[in-house]
């Protein structure tokens, strides 16, 4: 258990630093005044934190299934449960920190053109770069729900096991009352023969009291009967 909770630890650590990195990647996006080709460069590096950190949960989710005790796997699969969450709730920061940075992007460029300078170029630009963007964060969201919809059909099969446990238990219980009824009967016809030997040998007892009394009678009739 000592050598296992090592590169669980490991992988926990991992997930903890993948998670800061993406907390302040996203504020970066946040902050970003452009132009559009940085905002990508600091989208691609999100959207690789984000596939390590998947990669240590599915690490961490594998090695709860493998501990040998059940309170360790539960414990184990509620941290990757809460990793799960946090990275949704990144995920959404990340979509809301894109939006914000692309509008005063935008903003800007209006002002850009405004002032005369390349509209046509800019907007052609600013399209490309929103499409690439929401196909990169649809992408990472596909993942996710994959990610998610095989949890899912993981907790059924646990439910179904558990349900199947009970049926099992249920009848064991319903084979003991079955035996204890046997065992209590036999335990009376057990108890019944007891008392029946003991009645048995007080008669043989008062038998042979009564034949040992009538041959000691017969003979002292016989060898004295002056008495």
């Amino acid at each position: 258990a000592a050598a296992a909770s090592v590169p669980v630890r490991v992988c926990h650590q991992e997930i903890v630093k993948f998670d800061l990195e993406i907390k302040a990647a996203v504020q970066d996006i946040r902050d970003c005044p452009g132009p559009l080709g940085a905002l990508t460069e600091l989208n691609a590096a999100v959207k690789e934190k984000f596939r390590h950190l998947r990669g240590r949960i599915q690490e961490l989710e594998q090695m709860a299934k493998e501990q040998d005790k059940e309170s360790e796997k539960q414990a184990l699969l509620q941290e990757v449960e809460n990793h799960k969450k946090q990275m949704l709730s990144n995920q959404a920061a990340w979509r809301k920190a894109n939006l914000a940075c692309k509008i005063a992007i935008d903003n800007s460029e209006k002002d850009q053109l405004l002032q005369g300078r390349d509209s046509l170029r800019q907007r052609k630009t600013t399209k490309e770069s929103l499409a690439e963007s929401a196909s990169n964060i649809t992408e990472s969201l596909m993942g996710i729900s994959r990610m998610m919809s095989q949890q899912v059909q993981q907790s059924e099969e646990t439910v179904q096991t558990l349900a199947n446990s009970s049926r099992t238990i249920l009848e064991a219980n319903e084979e003991f009352k079955s035996m204890s009824g046997t065992i209590q009967l036999g335990r009376k016809l057990i108890t019944k023969y007891n008392r029946r030997e003991l009645t048995d040998k007080l008669l043989i007892f008062l038998a042979l009291a009564l034949f040992l009394a009538t041959v000691l009678y017969i003979l002292k009739k016989r060898l004295f009967p002056f008495l």
